[in-house]
């Protein structure tokens, strides 16, 4: 995968390896940053790319900046506007992009610190694993999610991620792909960066809001994917026990997209295989997010200005 050429650093695009900040800053001491995590999606037909729930990602980056009483709001117009610039002096066309938006307190002085802020973006070829068709383990952590009393993780804040990081090394020295947290009441909250569904006898379930998760956007978005396909989910508790009687299960999130687990804590989750309702929920999903059906268009923001119309469904 190669080195993009460009980063956006405040206002400017600069050479990749010019994409510094000052050791100094409350970002890099103490993790005084949020950020967001996009796709681009690539549709070779159309010879365009669409940026997914672009809007529903910077009006969460401005609730995570507000959440750290940053001195300056950077608006989701400035930073979509910034992004596209990125993506189109990249050059990136033919593969998708995973984009991360880092608004940061570049100011020095201690922790406390609340201004100013800067802003960077970084837009990187990031090609589909097999672990999307092939399924991946995960093992139940002994590290406990943090509870929202503690450190909030509705916010997207980095010094938040630190917990699944934790939980992600345990479980690769252990031999897993990844971790499965659960909450301080012992339930299950969510992966190291990701959100968490089951399908037991053929309904979707996943924790709720309230059991300590981000509230997700993918979350979202395969909640109402899975609505229109006739199978919705039910949001609630999910015991660790539980997890032995599922189906099927997945994790979904941006990065992760809609990735199956066929295995947990070295027990095959259903016949190990990934399931049915998971493969057509992929199908859909890849469909929305690539634009090669016409539903849910305002979810896609095209950079190129390129792209026909969408193919019906």
């Amino acid at each position: 995968m190669a080195t993009p050429k460009y980063v956006l650093m405040d206002d400017r695009i600069v050479p990749w390896n010019e994409g510094t900040v000052h050791v100094d800053t409350a970002a890099f001491k103490f993790g005084s940053a949020v950020f967001e995590g996009v796709r681009g999606y690539w549709n070779a037909d159309q010879q365009e790319m669409y940026l997914f729930r672009m809007a529903e990602h910077m009006d969460r980056l401005v609730f995570s900046q507000r959440f750290m009483r940053y001195d300056e709001i950077i608006t989701p117009e400035y930073v979509t506007e910034k992004t596209i610039e990125l993506i189109r002096a990249n050059g990136f066309q033919g593969e998708n992009v995973h984009i991360m938006t880092t608004t940061y307190v570049a100011g020095y002085g201690g922790q406390n610190v609340t201004g100013p802020i800067g802003l960077a973006v970084t837009a990187q070829e990031r090609p589909r694993t097999a672990k999307i068709t092939e399924g991946i383990s995960a093992q139940v952590s002994s590290w406990m999610r943090v509870p929202d009393n503690a450190m909030p993780m509705r916010a997207k804040v980095n010094a938040n991620y630190q917990n699944g990081r934790l939980a992600t090394l345990q479980a690769n020295a252990d031999g897993y792909d990844t971790a499965i947290l659960l909450n301080s009441r012992g339930k299950v909250a969510e992966g190291p960066g990701m959100c968490f569904f089951m399908v037991r006898d053929g309904v979707p379930i996943t924790p709720h809001t309230s059991s300590d998760i981000l509230e997700s956007i993918t979350r979202t978005t395969v909640l109402q994917l899975l609505e229109e396909m006739g199978t919705p989910a039910v949001e609630r508790d999910v015991d660790r026990s539980e997890l032995v009687a599922a189906d099927e299960a997945f994790f979904c999130g941006t990065a992760w997209e809609v990735t199956p687990i066929t295995s947990i804590d070295k027990l095959a989750v259903g016949s190990g295989d990934v399931g049915p309702i998971t493969k057509r929920l992929q199908e859909r999903y890849f469909d929305v997010c690539h634009g090669t059906t016409g539903a849910h268009a305002e979810w896609r923001m095209p950079v190129y200005g390129t792209a026909k119309a969408n193919a019906a469904e």
